[in-house]
């Protein structure tokens, strides 16, 4: 049967600049440091009870918010970490990855003729969902250089219409993070108007340089009006496994709920397990992480100091951004093209993430790398 009637939902939709750039980067040898996923293996603890629970007969369905055992270490963490106590029955689930979870959140507070801001670069999986709700996205720009909010232009911004706002905390593709004086300006601005938050904190234990990281759920007023998303397969170097989990008051999480049972129903069992006993016995990986991954990117801003890329360190995720301006005045999309093909190093250009991309000439490194992966990166780097 032919699709040529077939109408888009997504007309102005291609494949993602993360698969676009690591394919090309498959398909040239390059170094990928482009798609933000770790060259190193997930903790040996954690694979053997992933193995342990494959072979104890859990792999059925487990409960569609996931199973108890995890949803209460999950509300051990946030306590521990935020603050903020959840209840691990009503204001907890576990989702089939991040994606899902901020897709689950968008429709579940979102309806046709609705309005989204959204902060550029945003994250590539924002918009598209909030299209599919019938929905409009607001987009307003982050301040170069350091990628800060307006708050003064989000006020402007929000109308009658304005259902929800998205803030990533730490920011991919930027790095930069939110404080808490940003967290108590969007208070103010949602304060007593029927306006949501989704905030994306799925970089959460990597944040740098003695900073902390600011969760709405620190926050006592945004907590209750807010979708707070994390995920454990950034934070245990398994991004394949598709793990994570959404903190919501119990009304929101009871709509959100209802939208992630027909999304993914639930998310595989034997995993589950071998996580909530990892949190159990193990808390001193996400404790660890920020000095992990610190290091990384010292050592790879380190590499690159003689190099004619012009950056500032990271402030919180695995993503480096530099600036090629030195090198050349092509476009960031086509010197990541060229990078990728004629240098052996692929990296992400911004220009996907944006509305309306300005004139910069930046794009970001991945460092959750092998140290001689960061190694031989920098030296092709260098020599440009």
């Amino acid at each position: 049967m032919s699709g040529d009637n077939l109408q888009s939902k997504l007309p102005n939709v291609g494949t993602t600049i993360f698969t676009v750039m690591s394919k090309m980067a498959q398909d040239h040898g390059a170094l990928n440091l482009s798609q933000g996923y770790p060259d190193f293996d997930c903790p040996e603890r954690l694979k053997e009870l992933v193995n342990q629970y494959l072979h104890d007969r859990k792999n059925q369905y487990p409960p569609m918010t996931g199973i108890p055992l995890l949803r209460q270490e999950i509300a051990k963490k946030v306590s521990a970490y935020y603050g903020f106590t959840a209840d691990p029955e009503t204001e907890v689930t576990v989702t089939s990855g991040a994606t899902e979870a901020l897709f689950d959140a968008i429709h579940a507070t979102v309806t046709s003729g609705d309005e989204v801001i959204v902060f550029d670069p945003a994250y590539d999986s924002y918009v598209p969902a909030i299209a599919l709700a019938g929905a409009k996205a607001i987009h307003i720009p982050l301040l170069l250089p350091d990628y800060a909010v307006d708050w003064s232009r989000v006020e402007d911004s929000i109308s009658d219409k304005t259902r929800l706002i998205i803030i990533n905390t730490p920011h991919n593709p930027c790095g930069s993070i939110l404080q808490q004086e940003d967290l108590d300006s969007l208070a103010t601005l949602i304060h007593d108007r029927p306006i949501y938050v989704l905030s994306d904190e799925v970089y959460e234990h990597m944040v740098y340089d003695g900073n902390m990281h600011h969760s709405v759920l620190c926050h006592e007023e945004l907590a209750k009006k807010s979708f707070a998303v994390f995920s454990f397969g950034k934070t245990y170097h398994a991004t394949g496994w598709k793990l994570a989990y959404c903190v919501a008051a119990e009304k929101l999480s009871a709509e959100f709920r209802k939208v992630h049972q027909f999304v993914t129903f639930t998310t595989s069992s034997f995993v589950q397990y071998a996580i909530a006993d990892f949190l159990q016995e193990c808390p001193e990986h996400a404790q660890e992480l920020a000095q992990f991954y610190q290091a990384k990117r010292d050592l790879f801003c380190s590499l690159l100091a003689d190099s004619k890329f012009r950056f500032t360190p990271s402030s919180g995720t695995y993503f480096q951004l530099v600036d090629y301006g030195e090198i050349s005045n092509r476009s960031d999309v086509d010197f990541a093209n060229y990078l990728t093909q004629k240098k052996g190093v692929a990296a992400i250009p911004l220009a996907p993430f944006y509305e309306s991309p300005p004139a910069t000439t930046i794009i970001r490194f991945c460092f959750c790398k092998d140290d001689s992966t960061l190694e031989r990166a920098a030296e092709i780097l260098c020599n440009i």
